[in-house]
């Protein structure tokens, strides 16, 4: 992703905003909005846990996030993408507290650097499948 100072035309990757004027995301592993260039297509990832090859669940949640996040790398190099590419994240947390801030914080910053696509975070009661702490989708651009 690039800067906000790119022009209209030059825009061909996505484009970070964090406004100066707003609290500043980046700490806590996001931007505040990403805009996609009109000419790229976008792929929807499904809801990725942190179950590995054979489908075992570990329960500890740092653990599902470290897996999660490795299925969601897998997932995007398989669509012939780069993580820096993913415009928008969305994960859920299974009974959220600040804790499990600094997990989420770290598996993100790692994957993804200082281009950090926006995010939501979802505080839930529990996921699809008892075990499951931990859940990520992504929207990604491809061709750019």
């Amino acid at each position: 992703m690039t800067s906000q100072n790119q022009t209209p035309a030059a825009r061909t990757t996505p484009v970070i905003v964090n406004p100066s004027h707003l609290h500043d995301p980046t700490p806590n592993g996001y931007s505040t909005a990403v805009i996609a260039p009109a000419s790229g297509r976008l792929a929807f990832i499904s809801g990725q846990g942190g179950q590995d090859r054979t489908g075992a669940l570990s329960s500890d949640f740092a653990t599902q996030v470290e897996q999660a996040y490795a299925n969601l790398a897998a997932v995007i190099e398989a669509l012939g993408a780069r993580p820096d590419q993913v415009v928008k994240l969305t994960v859920f947390v299974v009974d959220h507290d600040m804790s499990k801030l600094g997990v989420l914080t770290e598996a993100v910053t790692r994957m993804f650097g200082t281009t950090l696509p926006a995010q939501t975070l979802v505080p839930v009661p529990k996921l699809a499948i008892d075990p499951m702490l931990f859940e990520v989708e992504a929207i990604v651009l491809l061709d750019c």
